[in-house]
């Protein structure tokens, strides 16, 4: 395979979700068709690049990948970890209305234009969640979810995530119950 892009290790932030939006920024401004965030300690295993790549070529704007669907998996992870990212994405679709099938994973790729979209998006999520915050935004674009194989390298998400999670779901949650539901096309 021919490597066709560069691969950043965007780090050292104080705030999660600011330090990879940095690295979108930097894909941006460096004219990349397709941009792809996956975890930096190979707990998202890059054998799967070559599927997220064919599905942006296909013309999805976004590929989620999905531990969820068949062919997809978490290995090496605790209950409780299995369990948040499982009931998170219950909770997700059932109070946002969303129905992918892995609301919380961080193994994604979009192409260029809608990360321009979004970036323009203030995100509220100050950890994680600015994944499943990305996911509920960009659900009227064209995406599609691919299985992946999740290796989960630390057992714990701080409660002080968890807590900006379950604000981030709620308020957007209102929203959608005032018919203001938020999206990014």
């Amino acid at each position: 395979m021919r490597h066709c892009g560069k691969i950043e290790n965007i780090s050292g932030s104080k705030i999660f979700n600011l330090r990879n939006l940095s690295g979108y920024r930097e894909a941006i401004r460096n004219r990349h068709k397709f941009i792809i965030e996956m975890d930096a300690g190979m707990s998202h295993d890059p054998a799967t690049l070559p599927d997220f790549l064919q599905a942006l070529n296909a013309g999805y704007d976004c590929v989620f990948g999905s531990r969820f669907i068949a062919g997809g998996s978490i290995r090496d992870s605790n209950w409780k970890r299995y369990f948040l990212s499982r009931c998170g994405t219950i909770l997700a679709n059932l109070l946002l209305g969303s129905k992918m099938h892995d609301m919380t994973s961080g193994y994604q790729g979009f192409s260029a234009t809608i990360v321009e979209r979004f970036l323009d998006y203030e995100l509220l999520s100050k950890a994680h969640f600015y994944q499943t915050e990305l996911r509920y935004l960009l659900r009227k674009t064209r995406h599609v979810e691919i299985p992946i194989h999740y290796k989960a390298p630390s057992p714990s998400i701080s409660k002080k995530a968890i807590y900006n999670s379950l604000y981030v779901l709620f308020y957007y949650f209102l929203l959608r119950l005032k018919g203001r539901a938020p999206y990014v096309n």
